[in-house]
């Protein structure tokens, strides 16, 4: 009795799916073909992506390979072209070659360089701290206190890996300013930061017995 009912019952949960997939069947094809149409997507999104940063990469590689003294308005040009392309990786490297260079000596620009990445590129949170990080090295002699500090607020306001390298050059900062007191609160904040590296650690607690002990 026990086998005929199960053999009952799999017959009806066997009549029920194959009705299911009859009266749904130009559902199922639909969803089908939908998610068909997402992986080709995908895919070939991913494909292409990959096409464009390998394109991008030589570009790059070939701009600054061939650069020279009498071809620097022309790698100048290019670089800021990929530098607004947005890319993550050659974007940043197409401005740090020009700094190194000094093809592009007006801070403005720069700046606005600098501005164009951080706020149009997709980047990874840390390595977006980083360039905020650069954007605070290059200003840093040059800036009032205001300016530098909200430069790396963005940093000093997170758990950062980068926020003990900005509170040192905060540190800096105020040290070269002859700020002695303000420069020893932030040499001092680094070593209440839970995640420093034990090298910056004995470095800071070197120039606060060295530098400002008094």
């Amino acid at each position: 009795m026990d086998e005929e009912t199960a053999i009952i019952n799999s017959n009806t949960r066997n009549e029920k799916i194959r009705n299911f997939f009859t009266n749904n069947r130009k559902l199922l094809i639909s969803i089908t073909l939908f998610i068909l149409v997402l992986l080709i997507s995908y895919f070939a999104l991913a494909e292409y992506r990959e096409k464009q940063k390998l394109k991008i990469s030589d570009q790059y590689n070939s701009i600054v390979t061939g650069y020279s003294q009498d071809n620097k308005e022309n790698v100048k040009s290019s670089l800021i072209e990929l530098i607004y392309k947005n890319d993550s990786t050659y974007s940043p490297l197409s401005l740090y070659f020009i700094i190194d260079n000094q093809l592009i000596t007006e801070k403005s620009k720069i700046n606005s360089l600098f501005d164009s990445i951080i706020e149009e590129t997709s980047l990874e949170k840390e390595i977006k701290y980083l360039i905020i990080y650069k954007k605070a090295l290059y200003n840093a002699d040059s800036s009032q206190e205001n300016e530098l500090l909200d430069i790396l607020k963005p940093i000093t306001n997170s758990d950062s890996i980068w926020k003990p390298q900005a509170f040192y050059l905060i540190a800096e900062y105020f040290y070269s300013k002859n700020e002695k007191q303000k420069s020893k609160e932030f040499f001092n904040q680094i070593l209440l930061l839970d995640k420093v590296d034990q090298d910056l650690k004995v470095e800071v607690q070197k120039r606060l017995n060295r530098d400002l002990s008094e």
